[in-house]
């Protein structure tokens, strides 16, 4: 068993000191917000992340996992010291480092013993160099700097930890990754171990092809929908190639949340930094720029104006299975549609209390999937909550002013939304309208 620190609680910091401490580990987590410490204390998790809360309330009864506002009393002991707080994108598209830098400070004030300083945020190539050197011009204390990005998925973080893929370790002190490697080995996953560098560019890497496959199945669709073809149907018969595989390749609004927006930007302007042109990738951005306004688009196609219209937005957060609102596709598909005249009433199972700090301020909010689609004149479906998917056509069909709904995730059945006598406007799949529309 090793001390840990994690410093910061956010959707990588919790899950991980969580995690950390579920192996066997004794972790303390230091947040410098005081009311989330004395919630997390309490074994509320501030995130919605299934299978979170009730890990935090085990560990903290098992003795394992504390939360402290005291890095010196979280660093006292510890072994490895996890720096796992937020790095927002800057007006540039850079990653912005000053919370990086502000737990750099507390190491070099408070560390007392060698320990290896474990960068678990997403950051820059070179950025763990930086974080070295700058300790080390405020210490004399021994340490080393390791790189061990994370690969978790909002709403599927805690099984993420549990069941990865690999686990990268970038160190350039054998010591140091050896440590690492032998913190992560109850996990039972495989440990892929190099350079620091390029274990900072792994995650860069792996996001950037992550994001890259879902814009080109979404160019796909939008070309599929021109020619007649079923974007299902080619995703499916591509998926089957295991030189491509079938994930990532579903058609819809675009990708969001704190990742792959953020890190596709950053790694451009770290492209640029170095003179390098990062042509595709800078596609990959403008392609799912275009996708999120994608409803929008076909809602003006079919009702030719949006003024006085009421659209029923079902689904606000940027994926199911979480209640994070940052660049998620809801935001724009508000603001477009406000502009455009027309009236909204969202929905969310989860993201409500989030939305309404991101939102428009016009918007409306609805109890439930029923209630927003009650008396409006069309249907967004922009998040793929069961939910919302388990809705059927003909409670679209009772509810809605006109049978139409634009669903941007998919979810739907086209023949049983042909059947129900419903217009139905997918992504990348022929267009369902009914006899009467088609007059």
């Amino acid at each position: 068993m090793e001390q840990i620190a994690v410093v910061g609680t956010g959707y990588v910091g919790l899950v991980t000191g969580v995690a950390l401490s579920d192996i066997g580990h004794s972790v303390t987590c230091v947040d410098i917000d005081e009311q989330k410490v004395e919630l997390m204390q309490s074994g509320v998790s501030p995130i919605y992340e299934p299978g979170l809360s009730e890990l935090m309330t085990k560990n903290i009864k098992a003795g394992r996992l504390s939360f402290t506002t005291k890095h010196q009393q979280a660093f006292a002991g510890a072994d490895a010291i996890y720096i796992a707080v937020g790095t927002p994108q800057k007006e540039d598209g850079m990653a912005d480092l000053r919370f990086i830098e502000a737990v750099a400070d507390h190491i070099a004030e408070h560390l007392t013993h060698y320990a290896v300083v474990v960068t678990k945020s997403t950051v820059p190539v070179g950025t763990n160099d930086y974080i070295k050197s700058y300790i080390e011009k405020h210490t004399d204390v021994p340490f080393d700097v390791v790189s061990n990005p994370e690969f978790l998925r909002e709403g599927s973080a805690v099984h993420d930890t549990f069941h990865g893929d690999r686990i990268v370790i970038g160190a350039d002190s054998v010591i140091a990754g050896d440590l690492i490697e032998e913190i992560n080995k109850p996990f039972g996953i495989p440990v892929f171990r190099t350079d620091i560098r390029s274990a900072e560019m792994i995650k860069y890497a792996s996001n950037a092809f992550l994001a890259t496959k879902i814009s080109f199945v979404n160019e796909i669709a939008n070309l599929c929908e021109k020619l007649n073809a079923n974007v299902d149907d080619v995703a499916r018969g591509m998926g089957q190639d295991k030189r491509i595989g079938d994930k990532f390749l579903n058609a819809g609004i675009g990708y969001g949340g704190s990742c792959f927006p953020k890190d596709t930007s950053a790694l451009v302007q770290i492209a640029g930094n170095v003179e390098h042109e990062f042509t595709l990738l800078k596609a990959v951005i403008e392609v799912n720029y275009k996708q999120q306004r994608l409803l929008v688009e076909k809602a003006r196609e079919h009702f030719g104006s949006l003024r006085g219209k009421t659209i029923a937005m079902l689904g606000l957060a940027f994926k199911p299975n979480t209640d994070d609102m940052r660049e998620a596709a809801s935001i724009i598909l508000a603001q477009e549609l406000i502009l455009a005249g027309a009236r909204v009433v969202a929905y969310d199972p989860i993201a409500m209390e989030n939305a309404r700090n991101v939102l428009p301020a016009a918007v409306d909010y609805a109890d439930s999937a029923f209630a927003a689609i009650q008396g409006a004149d069309t249907a967004f479906v922009v998040t793929e909550w069961d939910e919302i998917c388990a809705l059927t056509p003909g409670d679209f069909k009772a509810n809605l002013k006109e049978p139409v709904v634009f669903d941007g995730r998919n979810c739907f059945n086209i023949e049983t939304m042909k059947e129900a006598g419903l217009n139905y406007y997918s992504v990348g799949r022929p267009v369902v309208k009914t006899e009467k529309e088609l007059v």
